[in-house]
């Protein structure tokens, strides 16, 4: 994909992040700043992206893993600012493994989120409701 540079690899797979992604973490940066004016605050927007984009790359990881039990190959991942792309070599001819490769990267997902649930309620455990806000008001359900 043009525009892309090879950041590292994972698996055996290429991973690449697109131009308009750093756009993004510029954007993001940018915007923290200048609602708090305080670097930390840039830093933590960015950090918050940076950590989200690598459940992306799990995800799409998910996807690479499963059609590699099928034998088929992954070419690259690409994050883009609207997600990431697992680029296979093919799709399987088999609906059941085309299934299976399909549902992969949201069972990452799945399991991603109870290991979190496992860990906030091992540690201090999940908020109330009560005490989430979202654009200064509270959430009412």
């Amino acid at each position: 994909m043009s525009w892309s540079w090879r950041i590292g690899r994972l698996a055996g797979i290429d991973l690449y992040v697109h131009g308009t992604f750093l756009i993004l973490l510029g954007w993001v940066g940018l915007s923290h700043y200048f609602a708090h004016y305080s670097v930390a605050e840039a830093l933590a927007g960015v950090g918050f992206i940076c950590c989200l984009f690598g459940i992306v790359v799990l995800h799409e990881l998910g996807h690479a893993m499963a059609a590699r039990r099928y034998g088929i190959a992954t070419r690259d991942i690409t994050l883009l600012p609207i997600g990431g792309v697992a680029r296979l070599e093919r799709m399987p001819e088999d609906p059941k493994q085309e299934l299976v490769v399909a549902l992969a990267g949201p069972a990452v997902n799945v399991v991603l989120a109870a290991i979190l649930f496992a860990v906030l309620e091992l540690g201090d455990g999940l908020a109330s409701m009560d005490g989430v806000m979202q654009f200064g008001g509270k959430l009412s359900f």
